[in-house]
């Protein structure tokens, strides 16, 4: 993966032009996504770049939407704007997708379910 290139795609999809100020946000990706590499993954594959710059993009949008999150108005009260939840949200999702589109790189996520008591407990407590 290559530092600048994610920088760049990183620029596309926050809008900001300035992002040397936001390289931290660049490089915690990266070091996100490399966690998550499977093992036999080509690191060289465009994809990940573009991963790696929705994971920075993502967490830009959340350090945004956790800053300033409310105003106040001429009369003194709290105005919540949803713009940045909003943001957020695009952000969230095209992270999912770059995270579907990467799938073969990555390593599974697998889950465990674990319950205690007997199978019919909840069912005779119904």
């Amino acid at each position: 993966m290559n530092i600048e290139s994610v920088r760049t795609i990183f620029s596309l999809f926050s809008g900001e032009t300035e992002t040397e100020a936001l390289m931290p946000f660049v490089t915690l990706a990266m070091a996100e996504i490399e966690k998550m590499l499977a093992e036999n993954a080509d690191i060289t594959d465009i994809r990940l770049e573009f991963l790696c710059a929705a994971q920075a993009n993502y967490r830009y949008c959340q350090a945004n939407a956790a800053r300033d999150s409310s105003e106040n108005t001429y009369g003194g009260k709290l105005a919540k704007y949803s713009d940045k939840s909003g943001t957020l949200r695009c952000a969230e999702l095209l992270l999912a997708d770059y995270m579907n589109m990467c799938g073969d790189l990555i390593k599974p996520k697998t889950f465990m379910f674990m319950s205690f008591g007997s199978e019919t407990e909840g069912i005779e407590n119904a």
